[in-house]
C-alpha cells in the first residue's frame, strides 16, 4: 500500500484527463473508459487548476473539479461561487486524507479569487459538515396518479388564454438560457447555468453512451411571452385489456409565473396514456399539489437535502442577502475565525462586520449556512442543540432577521 505522503495531490494537466476521467467513472460506479467524442466533449471543463488529481504513480485514485458558478441569495443578489463536483476516491485508496488535501487546496484559492461561498451537492450526507458546509436547500419528488387528480380530461389548453407548443432541441437552447435567467434572478438557491449545460442537456454534445432526448413543451402567455418550459420523457407501458400505464417523467420544469407552472403541470397530466407523472427535482414548498382538484393524487415519495453551501466570506455572504425586518445580531462562528455583529435595517438591507461585543448566537460555519439561504430555522437548530443561545430569546430573533417566504430551492444537479 503506498503511504498517503506519497501519493501527489495536484493538478491534472490536460494529458491526464482521459486517466483523471477515468477515475471519475470508477469512483460513480459507471462505465470507466470514455470515448474519443465523450473526451472532447468535456475539454470545456479543462480550466488549470481547477481539475485536482490524486496520482499514485501514473494512475489517478481521486479526483475533484471546481468551476465559477453564481448563486442566488435571499433578496436576488448573485453571489460569486466556487462550484465543486466530480469528488471521487477510488476504492483501493480510501481513508487517506485525500479528499481532505483537495479540498483545502480548492477553498484555499477559491478564497484567493474572492469567491463568497462554495457549492455541492452531496451524494453522501456524512462527508461534508467536516469542512464547514451545511444543507442549504432541500428538494422533493411527486408521483401523481393522473386518473385521481381530478382534473377534466378533456382539457386542451389553458384557460387563461395562454397556449402550450411543442418545441425541438434548437428551440430549447435558444429560449432556455434567457428563461432560465429571470427564473435564477428571483429564486434564492438557484445556480447558473452556462452553454455546456443546455447543449448537454438537449443532446447536442453528448457526454455518457446513450442520450434519451425529451420531448420539449413551452408555456406562452395570452401576450406571447414564454414564462414556462418542460423536458420530460416517457416509457411504454400497458396493463392487461390494453390499457395504458405509461408514465412521464419529468427532466426539468421552469416556470416563472404560477400560471405558467400550473398550465405546464395540467398539459402533462391531460397527454393521452400517461397514467402516472413523475416530477423530478422540485422545491419543497412546490405549489404543485394545489394546481390539482385532488392534491392527494401528489404523492410525497422522495425529500432530500439537496444543495450544500461553505460560507468562504462571512461579512460578504451576510451582506449580499435581504432580511425581513430591523434589528441586531452578533454571531460567534465557533469554527470561522471571529465574531460578527449584523444590523439589519427596515429596508431589508443588513451591514456585517467584525465584533468584540457580546455574542448572541454561537453557531458553526455550517450551521450558519443552513441558515443563510432560509431552509432552516434557528430555534429548530438550538432545540437540536447545534446552536447555542448565548442570550435567551436570540433564536428567535435571528428567525425574524433571517426568515423567507417560500424555501430556497436549487433546481439543478452539478
Amino acid at each position: 500500500m503506498t503511504r498517503a505522503a506519497d501519493i501527489d495531490v495536484r493538478p491534472t494537466t490536460e494529458a491526464e484527463l482521459a486517466d483523471w476521467h477515468r477515475a471519475v467513472n470508477t469512483g460513480f460506479l459507471r462505465e470507466p473508459t470514455l470515448t474519443e467524442e465523450q473526451l472532447a466533449a468535456r475539454e470545456p471543463w479543462f480550466v488549470p487548476g481547477r481539475l485536482l488529481g490524486a496520482f499514485d504513480g501514473d494512475r489517478c485514485v481521486a479526483t475533484f473539479r471546481s468551476f465559477d458558478q453564481r448563486l442566488t441569495a435571499v433578496g436576488g443578489t448573485a453571489v460569486p461561487a466556487d462550484a465543486i463536483t466530480n469528488v471521487t476516491v477510488s476504492p483501493t485508496h480510501r481513508r487517506r486524507g485525500l479528499l481532505s488535501r483537495m479540498m483545502e487546496r480548492d477553498l484555499a484559492a477559491a478564497k484567493e479569487r474572492g469567491d463568497a461561498v462554495a457549492t455541492l451537492i452531496a451524494a453522501e450526507y456524512p462527508i461534508y459538515g467536516r469542512y464547514g458546509f451545511g444543507p442549504a436547500t432541500t428538494m422533493a419528488e411527486w408521483t401523481i396518479d393522473v386518473p385521481r387528480t381530478g382534473l377534466d380530461p378533456r382539457w386542451s389548453g389553458p384557460e387563461d388564454g395562454g397556449r402550450i407548443d411543442l418545441i425541438d432541441a434548437p428551440d430549447v437552447r435558444k429560449l432556455g438560457p434567457e428563461l432560465h435567467e429571470r427564473l435564477r434572478r428571483t429564486l434564492p438557491g438557484a445556480v447558473s447555468r452556462d452553454d455546456l449545460w443546455w447543449q448537454v442537456t438537449t443532446g447536442a454534445v453528448l457526454f455518457f453512451h446513450s442520450f434519451k432526448e425529451p420531448h420539449y413543451a413551452v408555456y406562452r402567455s395570452k401576450s406571447g411571452e414564454v414564462e414556462g418550459m418542460v423536458a420530460y420523457t416517457s416509457d411504454d407501458h400497458w396493463g392487461d385489456g390494453k390499457q395504458p400505464l405509461n408514465t412521464a417523467t419529468v427532466k426539468w420544469l421552469i416556470g416563472v409565473t404560477p400560471a405558467a407552472e400550473r398550465a405546464l403541470w395540467r398539459y402533462l397530466c391531460s397527454i393521452d396514456w400517461i397514467a402516472t407523472v413523475k416530477t423530478g427535482w422540485r422545491a419543497p414548498d412546490d405549489l404543485l399539489p394545489h394546481f390539482l382538484p385532488d392534491p392527494r393524487a401528489a404523492r410525497l415519495t422522495s425529500q432530500a437535502d439537496w444543495m450544500w453551501v461553505r460560507i468562504l466570506d462571512v461579512v460578504r455572504a451576510m451582506e449580499a442577502r435581504t432580511y425581513a425586518g430591523a434589528g441586531s445580531l452578533v454571531l460567534d462562528v465557533v469554527d470561522g475565525g471571529g465574531r460578527y455583529r449584523l444590523e439589519a435595517a427596515a429596508d431589508g438591507t443588513g451591514a456585517c462586520a467584525a465584533t468584540t461585543d457580546t455574542a448572541d448566537l454561537g453557531i458553526t460555519l455550517s450551521d450558519l449556512a443552513t441558515l443563510w439561504l432560509g431552509d432552516e430555522t434557528a430555534v429548530r437548530l438550538a432545540a437540536l442543540g447545534r446552536v447555542r443561545e448565548e442570550r435567551a430569546g436570540a433564536a428567535r430573533v435571528a428567525d425574524a432577521l433571517l426568515r423567507t417566504s417560500r424555501r430556497p430551492w436549487c433546481p439543478d444537479l452539478f
